[in-house]
């Protein structure tokens, strides 16, 4: 077979160096529609680290996805020029607000490109400099999938972890709270201000018990009413699923979503004006057998798609 005819999408998952989805890697990100960035940081964690990692393995168990959706039949490399754009570089590695910056300079670079990014953590800090670099102009609505609203204050006298992010990006004027989802929310905590600043805001907060009396169309809906047609970020951590499908992250609470719950609730947002994504704290020392960030390329790919037709649908 000659190099013009190689489509790595047809070789064995084991052959080549690996990108996010078999996708090539891009220097250039002006010639792509949307990037697939690794962002390997998880310096804002206040106890199990190891979700600097995870950009590498998602990689590496995304060589299991292939092009074609079975359920919408999109096929977002036709509708999409999609790259890796390969990691965020770190300048300072254990000063989190430079890291931080160092984030939001990566993502800036993008953005004024026009490319619609979707990333993989990584801690849940990385959130916020992200939002700083690509809602400028105005702030986002948000569906965020989680175990926790990640809305504290401070932790460990921090404001910046990734306990806060989402606290710090409604005070900074980058999310919306009226326009702002939280599902799955469950676990004890040491204090209710973590719970408390949402509703307060006007976030709305569907903890585990009504998202199963509802049932994930309903959540779907509710989403979407919330939501409603501006820009929207799509936050996706791994702890929104049970720890039974994903042990692989840093605050694993168990009574969550299952995959498929998972995979049919991202389904159910296509249409909406979605600029951007990311899937975060995989943590693969808690995780051997690779399945927790298999679960995570596979939700990166279920978004990837529902990215690739709002990309294609505002040119």
């Amino acid at each position: 077979m000659g190099a013009d005819s190689y489509n790595p999408m047809h070789a064995p998952r084991y052959c080549g160096i690996p990108t996010f989805m078999r996708t090539p890697h891009v220097a250039d990100p002006s010639s792509l529609d949307i990037a697939l960035v690794g962002v390997p940081y998880d310096g804002a964690v206040e106890a199990r680290s190891g979700a600097r990692q995870g950009p590498r393995q998602i990689r590496d168990m995304s060589s299991m996805m292939r092009a074609i959706h079975h359920v919408t039949r999109i096929n977002p490399y036709q509708l999409c020029r999609v790259g890796d754009v390969g990691d965020v570089n770190f300048e300072r590695i254990f000063d989190v607000e430079a890291s931080h910056a160092d984030i939001t300079g990566f993502f800036q670079r993008l953005h004024a490109c026009g490319v619609t990014p979707l990333s993989a953590g990584g801690d849940h800090s990385i959130t916020l400099p992200i939002m700083r670099a690509i809602a400028g102009d105005r702030p986002l609505g948000l569906v965020h999938i989680d175990a926790h609203t990640d809305c504290c204050d401070e932790e460990m006298n921090s404001r910046y972890s990734h306990g806060t992010p989402f606290r710090r990006a409604v005070e900074e004027g980058l999310l919306d709270p009226q326009r702002t989802i939280q599902i799955g929310i469950r676990g004890a905590a040491n204090s209710s201000e973590c719970w408390d600043f949402g509703p307060k805001h006007g976030i709305r907060v569907i903890y585990i018990e009504e998202f199963a009396k509802l049932g994930v169309e309903q959540v779907i809906a509710e989403a979407r009413r919330v939501v409603g047609a501006g820009p929207t970020y799509i936050s996706f951590d791994v702890d929104g699923i049970d720890p039974a499908f994903t042990p692989g992250t840093g605050t694993p609470e168990i009574g969550g979503l299952t995959p498929l719950e998972a995979q049919t609730l991202i389904r159910g947002l296509r249409g909406l004006d979605l600029v951007g994504a990311d899937v975060v704290e995989v943590s693969p020392p808690f995780d051997p057998s690779g399945n927790t960030a298999l679960v995570a390329a596979t939700i990166m790919y279920e978004i990837l798609c529902l990215l690739s037709e709002a990309k294609s649908a505002r040119r």
